[in-house]
């Protein structure tokens, strides 16, 4: 038996009695069901993606339902989970799919890898973990577990470190059993080798760990430079109408919140009654500031001034098209909201609770 072989052994026999088996996506692995967890756990953690999961597959139980749906119908399953650049891919992958392969799900690599929002990893986990191929992934829970075991230095995102991370994740992917030993992988990432405090006496791998020879394992994998986030600020203009109604815009297509419904923004160095006269015609009366809210992005702080103001006006103001709502917060319909919106929204709505709308 070959270094190799006896690497996957040790995992899979670990897998068998402490890996995880009761996930939603494992108990109907289809490549639809796969794909679409495998979207969510970029950049999140399993136990926030399973509400989610559950009610995206409740609306959209298949990949023609998704390929049918407008946007904003999927942005907001997808609310508050962040990322909606994902969501967006979805929607554009599925219709992709529909149009091109008649709603068949491809299981050809190549394919997959020419999908909006699927790359390398997603493309192997989706054809591993649905059909049982052998491919490789290579997550940031993988990253961890192999960068540990065989002491590889450097951030994972410099590109000889990610060939190297690579490399090692081709040639220990075993023939058999790569659903099971892929899921192991990103089980003893997620609860085992994690990222501050590895717990290594657990770990199938604690006798060939390079880093846990050194006495280090959290000094691998080799972290970014850090650099301080910058601020942004704005100011978010909760516009009332005489029937409680918000006005919501919605965003370009790309971009922060891409797609998503939003409160108008201005400048806090405007007047919110000269904005709203010269952007919408409005005549607006300032009814209250409330306190500042910062919410983070993953390259810049934005810290966000709520303003209400009520419009004396709304039946002469010019709204442009399809971009533009009265927003009734009584009876919410169907869009996306990002979540510092759908906040602000439920804090509008409680504050007038009982009013007409």
């Amino acid at each position: 038996m070959t270094d190799d072989e006896n690497f996957s052994i040790q995992v899979l026999h670990w897998y068998q009695s402490a890996g995880r088996k009761d996930l939603p996506w494992q108990q109907e692995p289809t490549p639809y069901r796969v794909w679409i967890s495998e979207i969510m756990l970029q950049q999140t953690q399993v136990a926030t993606v399973i509400p989610y999961f559950h009610r995206f597959i409740g609306r959209f139980p298949d990949l023609p339902t998704l390929a049918a749906a407008s946007l904003d119908d999927v942005l907001h399953h997808w609310s508050g989970l962040g990322y909606y650049a994902r969501a967006r891919y979805l929607h554009q992958a599925a219709r992709q799919i529909q149009d091109e392969w008649g709603g068949v799900f491809p299981s050809h690599f190549d394919r997959l890898l020419a999908l909006p929002g699927i790359g390398r990893s997603t493309a192997g986990a989706i054809l591993s973990l649905a059909l049982g191929e052998r491919h490789a992934i290579l997550d940031g829970n993988v990253k961890r577990v192999l960068a540990r075991c065989f002491a590889v230095t450097g951030w994972p995102g410099k590109a000889e470190v990610g060939r190297r991370l690579w490399s090692l994740a081709e040639r220990l992917t075993p023939v058999e059993r790569v659903r099971e030993y892929n899921q192991a992988m990103m089980d003893l990432g997620a609860g085992v080798c994690t990222h501050n405090r590895p717990v290594c006496g657990e770990c199938p791998l604690f006798e060939r760990c390079r880093s846990r020879k050194q006495g280090n394992p959290t000094a691998y994998p080799g972290s970014r430079q850090r650099k301080m986030l910058p601020i942004r600020k704005t100011r978010m203009l909760l516009i009332r109408n005489e029937t409680n109604g918000l006005l919501l815009e919605r965003r370009p297509s790309t971009g922060i919140w891409g797609g998503l419904w939003t409160l108008p923004e201005c400048d806090l160095d405007s007047r919110p009654e000269i904005w709203c006269r010269d952007r919408f015609g409005m005549s607006v009366e300032v009814l209250a500031t409330w306190p500042v809210r910062r919410h983070t992005f993953s390259h810049f702080h934005l810290d966000i001034l709520p303003t209400l103001v009520a419009v004396k006006n709304s039946a002469n103001c010019v709204m442009d098209g399809e971009d533009r709502v009265w927003y009734n917060t009584a009876k919410p319909d169907v869009r996306g909201l990002a979540a510092p919106i759908a906040r602000l929204l439920g804090e509008f709505t409680e504050h007038h609770k009982g009013e007409t709308g």
